[in-house]
């Protein structure tokens, strides 16, 4: 009726997934974040003899058919694998059971690049060999959308199904895009989070070329060094993060195990650059996170950092966190980067580092930022060097923004009625 308000339902976090350079479950993933392992190597898919950058956060041991039928995975881009997995792995986490009633309201939001800078071989097929030897099939394995639709695939879910690009600030782009679907009543339970595979020549050659990638090559374990003094730009990860999320009606009926609550999102847009961050613009995402969560700077415990290990990335995200946060408060909260250990997931990174999140509010444990040797005066947070450390953790913040001016900050926090 008209006047009525609507009721806005609480999202909590009852499973997770992940597929990642240190672990391709959410066990191992945890056990690589806390014990501060390195996934940067010389990259294994390609032979990268020659290349600019040569490194990268790749996915190890992955096997694909414990997730897809044979037939299907060939069919499948390595992005959408990655999603199905962690997708998977976390609607088995959780534990629904899938009715004709949930399977109509448990709906998939994902973040993701596609299979956008691994075309070129099709187009050299289609040069050298006309139209009629091209795969029929590229819209299917390579589009963006197939993240989503693969996974929603595989599990029967027939809810709300959409894909998220606004650069790197796209996984936590996405988890807010599905907290509004919670909210609003048009899904009971959402998948959500990012997948992403752009490990090629193609991504490392454009992105070396733009000086935006580490050329660490000789020492690739102490390539991504996140706010320290002598980072040289970020390394290029994969993989896939995803999170369940729940209406707080159905997973108190069903006795779901919760890991948290999804409290909060915030979004902005810098305005101002194609390439140069902008601390106004990335503290407008914070402070719009803690204003929908209903919190104050006061009460963030921990900040999972965007963090990306390049020289202005990481200043002026140390700005944005005291411009919105307040200086106080910013030197007073632990902050890490946890892509010193995967590398940058790009469209993902938000998805992982949404679960590393809910994990340091599972386990009450900060994960390091690794190779954190020489403080830079100009990036002067409280970062966790090197080792993880026990903390009281009630509410986390977690940044991510984009390569063009997209900012997106989400906020977890312990569950309480």
């Amino acid at each position: 009726m008209p006047g009525q308000t609507r009721t806005l339902h609480r999202a909590l976090i009852t499973g997770m997934g992940a597929v990642t350079p240190i672990g391709n479950t959410v066990a191992e993933f945890w056990e690589g974040l806390h014990t501060g392992r390195n996934g940067i190597a010389r990259v294994q898919q390609f032979d990268p003899d020659g290349m600019l950058v040569q490194i990268a956060g790749e996915v190890k041991d992955f096997d694909v058919e414990l997730y897809l039928e044979r037939k299907i995975a060939r069919r499948t881009g390595r992005f959408a694998q990655f999603a199905a997995a962690a997708g998977i792995q976390a609607f088995t986490d959780a534990g629904i059971e899938l009715n004709d009633t949930m399977r109509d309201e448990t709906g998939v939001v994902m973040a993701t690049s596609g299979d956008a800078f691994n075309m070129g071989p099709e187009w050299v097929t289609y040069l050298e060999r006309g139209s009629g030897k091209v795969d029929p099939f590229i819209i299917t394995r390579m589009g963006q959308h197939m993240a989503a639709a693969r996974v929603a695939r595989e599990l029967g879910i027939r809810g709300p199904n959409t894909t998220i690009n606004t650069a790197c600030a796209s996984g936590t782009d996405a988890l807010g895009h599905a907290l509004s679907l919670i909210r609003l009543g048009h899904a009971t339970a959402v998948l959500t989070g990012g997948a992403e595979a752009m490990v090629t020549q193609l991504a490392l050659s454009s992105m070396g070329r733009m000086g935006a990638l580490s050329k660490n090559n000789d020492d690739p374990t102490h390539a991504s060094r996140p706010f320290d003094a002598n980072r040289d730009g970020f390394v290029l990860g994969e993989g896939a993060g995803v999170i369940l999320i729940e209406s707080e009606a159905s997973a108190l009926a069903r006795g779901a195990r919760i890991y948290g609550e999804l409290a909060g999102v915030g979004w902005s847009f810098d305005a101002t650059d194609d390439t140069a961050p902008d601390a106004d613009g990335q503290a407008l995402a914070m402070t719009r996170a803690m204003r929908d969560a209903g919190i104050t700077a006061a009460e963030i415990d921990y900040i999972n950092a965007h963090g990306t290990s390049t020289a202005y990335n990481d200043r002026t995200e140390t700005q944005a966190i005291k411009l919105a946060l307040g200086e106080e408060q910013a030197r007073r909260i632990p902050i890490s980067s946890t892509k010193s250990m995967t590398g940058h997931l790009a469209a993902a990174a938000g998805g992982i580092e949404a679960v590393a999140s809910v994990l340091a509010l599972e386990h009450q444990c900060i994960p390091p930022t690794i190779n954190y040797v020489t403080p830079d005066p100009e990036c002067d947070l409280n970062v966790t060097p090197n080792e993880a450390r026990s903390a009281s953790l009630r509410v986390v913040l977690s940044n991510s923004f984009g390569l063009g001016g997209q900012n997106a900050s989400a906020i977890f926090r312990k569950y309480e009625a």
